[in-house]
């Protein structure tokens, strides 16, 4: 195999697993709690349920529904715990050592700076929504602009006022394309950062209720 083809494949592997890496640890953190608090909490809640008048099988549903809110629970409580300084230091610890792996250490910082960089709220690179005619015209995909200038760039194309904006890919935000438009190609969208999220993550399932307005009628 030429250098040029290991360098591609090892590039993709990477790009994949920083895709994938993310949605299986979590689907995996969800599966050991379920199944370890279902050893534990599934037969008191099955008794507790005994009483009411209900199938058996529609007690075993209702008693598995309250272990996974009880896994959701536990887990919305550890990301709590992580902002208080003594636990937060001690998360540290663990992410020193993730830090220290060999190509997990690549992959996991990757994903932690390029989260921090477009998602964090205070210092976040993403600054308004719009909507940009893309990857064709005809096709409309929403944005985000990251800086409204690229003199660099301007100067390379010989163009004037163009603006970076970064399309995310659905339902995973954290990977997308990086796009330089001219300003009057740029559509702004009355939507606040995290709504626009929403509603790629959601593959436009989720729309925000204020979005849902008529369309002013043509003039006769």
């Amino acid at each position: 195999m030429s250098k040029k083809a290991l360098k591609f494949f090892r590039y993709n592997l990477i790009a994949g697993m920083i895709v994938i890496l993310p949605v299986t640890i979590t689907a995996f953190v969800i599966r050991f709690f379920v199944i370890s608090l279902n050893a534990i909490m599934l037969d008191p809640f099955t008794r507790w349920l005994k009483p009411y008048p209900l199938y058996e099988g529609q007690r075993l549903f209702l008693a598995k529904t309250l272990v996974f809110t009880a896994v959701i629970l536990l887990i919305t409580m550890a990301g709590l715990m992580t902002r208080i300084l003594v636990l937060r230091q001690f998360f540290s610890f663990f992410e020193n050592i993730l830090l220290k792996l060999p190509m997990i250490n690549k992959i996991y910082s990757s994903i932690k700076q390029i989260s921090g960089a477009l998602f964090d709220k205070k210092k976040g690179a993403l600054k308004k929504v719009v909507l940009i005619e893309y990857p064709r015209k005809g096709l409309y995909a929403l944005g985000f602009i990251t800086s409204e200038h690229a003199p660099a760039m301007e100067i390379s194309v010989g163009e004037n006022n163009l603006v970076s904006v970064y399309v995310p890919t659905t339902p995973n935000p954290t990977s997308g394309y990086f796009v330089l438009l001219k300003k009057e190609d740029i559509h702004p969208v009355d939507m606040s950062i995290e709504d626009a999220l929403k509603v790629i993550i959601s593959a436009g399932a989720i729309s925000p209720a204020h979005l849902h307005k008529p369309l002013p009628a043509d003039p006769a």
